[in-house]
């Protein structure tokens, strides 16, 4: 659990810093239209992802590591990851931006919660080394 909490940090904490990157520029959640950097950000869960599934195959499980069990350990971290960067939207809407209201950015939180998804099932069948036969 602690390499969950880890590498969700880590993501959660890149994430929450990357809104306030693009507040910075000028970029701004708008229902109307998405901006190109926007799409860079699915490199932050990718990458935790690819580094924590890596280190917890590489320490907890000593190389070896099923598919399943890469799943759940990448939806612990997405998890950890989903907490804080929802806390740091929430301080993002109440204290930053004051233009758009949550509701506004509540189409690219379905849209991380779906890739993350995605990315889970894709880092969990690159790091499966170990069969699991049922007979």
């Amino acid at each position: 659990m602690k390499n969950a909490i880890l590498w969700g940090a880590i993501i959660g904490v890149l994430s929450g810093v990357w809104m306030f990157v693009m507040h910075s520029m000028g970029i701004t959640p708008t229902n109307e239209k998405t901006e190109t950097l926007e799409y860079f950000s699915v490199l932050i869960p990718a990458i935790g992802l690819l580094l924590g599934i890596r280190s917890y195959r590489a320490t907890e499980c000593k190389g070896q590591m099923g598919f399943l069990e890469a799943l759940i350990q990448s939806f612990k971290i997405l998890i950890a990851g989903g907490i804080i960067t929802v806390f740091a939207s929430i301080l993002y809407f109440s204290y930053i931006s004051t233009e758009n209201t949550l509701s506004d950015f509540s189409g690219r939180i379905f849209g991380a919660l779906l890739v993350g998804v995605i990315l889970a099932f894709a880092v969990s069948l690159l790091y499966t080394n170990k069969s699991n036969k049922v007979d």
